[in-house]
């Protein structure tokens, strides 16, 4: 990896850590950034009534932000200064219900490929049991600054 990759990775790893604030949305749902590394992120969401939709289960829109966060930032880990990624698609399947039983969800993200100007990765949502609630494909667009 060169050197300028290893600063985006750097910077992740330093907001894994805690060292920079996460985004609003992060502390709103309750996530956090477990593990980063070279094209793979993890982040875990422990399920609480407040992520609820009307039926009961966490909403889905929540599962697919997670699983968007996870690709987003495993692309970022290889990012170069100045570059950024954003979500052109994003393709999401259901498989099991998220709801408090559930216990703490794990979303893993990684890279599929990357191009100059484009970037592909996936994300699971799992338990800790191993089952698969999600899973997600997406098409991001690599922008500069």
């Amino acid at each position: 990896m060169d050197t300028k990759a290893e600063q985006s990775l750097n910077f992740l790893q330093h907001a894994q850590r805690g060292e920079f604030p996460p985004p609003p949305f992060v502390k709103l749902l309750g996530m956090e950034l477990a593990e980063v590394g070279d094209g793979h992120v993890v982040f875990t969401l422990v399920p609480r009534e407040e992520l609820y939709n009307g039926i009961g289960l966490v909403h889905g829109g929540v599962a697919a932000t997670l699983m968007d966060s996870a690709i987003g930032c495993a692309i970022a880990t290889r990012n170069k200064p100045g570059e950024f990624a954003v979500t052109l698609d994003l393709q999401v399947r259901y498989f099991r219900p998220i709801t408090e039983e559930s216990g703490v969800v794990r979303c893993e993200g990684s890279v599929i490929n990357i191009s100059r100007n484009y970037a592909t990765g996936e994300a699971r949502i799992l338990d800790n049991a191993g089952k698969l609630y999600g899973h997600a494909t997406s098409t991001y667009a690599i922008r500069r600054k």
